[in-house]
C-alpha cells in the first residue's frame, strides 16, 4: 500500500513530464485502483499495452524523484508540520515557535 500511495504522490507532482496515456493508464492504476483488464478496456488498448504505459510511467517518475527529491521534500514539509502541531499543544513560547515552524512551511 505504501508503494501505491508514493507512486499516486508521484504522479501528482510530476504528470507534466509523462505522456497523456502514461497519465491516464497510472491514475486508472494507482489513484483508482482498477485492475490491468479495466485499464485496457476503458483505453481501448491491450492488457499488455496498459502493462507497458503504466510501466514506462512508473520508471519515468522513479528517475525524475530521484533527480529532484520533491515528493522527499513534500513528505518532510509534512512531517514538519505535524511536529509544529504537536507543539502547539504544549502552549507558551513554545507554541509560538511551533506558529513560526508552521507559517514557515506553508
Amino acid at each position: 500500500m505504501e508503494k501505491d500511495f508514493h507512486f499516486s504522490v508521484l504522479l501528482d507532482i510530476y504528470s507534466g513530464l509523462l505522456t497523456e496515456k502514461q497519465t491516464e493508464a497510472l491514475d486508472y492504476y494507482y489513484n483508482e485502483d482498477y485492475s490491468l483488464a479495466e485499464i485496457s478496456e476503458l483505453m481501448d488498448i491491450t492488457r499488455q499495452g496498459a502493462r507497458d504505459f503504466i510501466k514506462r510511467g512508473e520508471a519515468l517518475l522513479i528517475s525524475v524523484e530521484g533527480r529532484l527529491r520533491l515528493g522527499e521534500r513534500f513528505a518532510a514539509l509534512d512531517e514538519i508540520r505535524r511536529c509544529a502541531d504537536e507543539i502547539k499543544g504544549m502552549g507558551g513560547e513554545a507554541a509560538a515557535l511551533a506558529e513560526r515552524i508552521t507559517a514557515a512551511a506553508d
